[in-house]
């Protein structure tokens, strides 16, 4: 028999800014590849409402065009990260919630993220690949309101749900859960949010978590 239905709750977890500090995971990339540069200036038209998601893709999908999926797994295992991702995680199981990643990352960051720390599904836009090898296309396009549909998709009523991110991207899914955790986030992000935590260790957000599903 496998594991029983997680029946409690929902926790979604935002990467870009949240799980990953001070950078991006597409920045990450693009400084070993040669694009940072253009990439950052396309993540901070994105943050300023002047360019859209899609768009920020199709600019850094271009940098990645001839490279191995080897070569950018290896780069993505370098990617710095907060502390306590896994006890975190470990913690919602143990509670009977679904811990998931809503992200505008790429899928191979999704992929790895969910491979090392058990996160139950992922979701992002797809990088366009052929034989192993990355073409600089985008083969699927992804936004923040698909952040939050794929995240009411799991099936939970959006009072069992909750949400921790950092930015822009994150904006339609709080509006939508029954508690936003704005983690080390913009002003944006914490006017909307139902908390703010800052901190270093992500353990930093059970408490709210613990408080929110109590009575559940």
């Amino acid at each position: 028999m496998g594991p029983a239905p997680v029946t409690r709750g929902l926790v979604c977890f935002d990467v870009d800014g949240t799980l990953v500090p001070g950078t991006s995971s597409c920045a990450w990339v693009a400084a070993a590849l040669g694009h940072e540069a253009e990439l950052v200036a396309a993540e901070e038209a994105y943050v300023a409402g002047t360019m859209t998601n899609q768009e920020a893709s199709i600019i850094d999908a271009r940098g990645w065009a001839g490279h191995t999926e080897a070569e950018i797994l290896a780069r993505l295992a370098t990617l710095p990260l907060v502390d306590g991702i896994a006890e975190t995680v470990t913690w919602c199981r143990e509670h009977d919630l679904r811990p998931i990643l809503t992200t505008l990352a790429w899928t191979p960051v999704g992929r790895l993220l969910a491979g090392r720390f058990g996160f139950a599904a992922y979701c992002g836009p797809v990088p366009e690949a052929v034989g192993g090898r990355y073409t600089g296309g985008v083969a699927e396009h992804f936004d923040e309101y698909g952040k939050r549909d794929f995240a009411l998709a799991q099936g939970f009523a959006p009072e069992r749900c909750a949400a921790i991110g950092d930015s822009r991207s994150d904006l339609p899914l709080f509006a939508a859960v029954g508690v936003s955790i704005a983690f080390n986030a913009t002003p944006a992000a914490r006017a909307v949010a139902t908390h703010a935590v800052d901190g270093p260790d992500l353990r930093a957000v059970i408490p709210v978590l613990e408080a929110q599903f109590s009575s559940v």
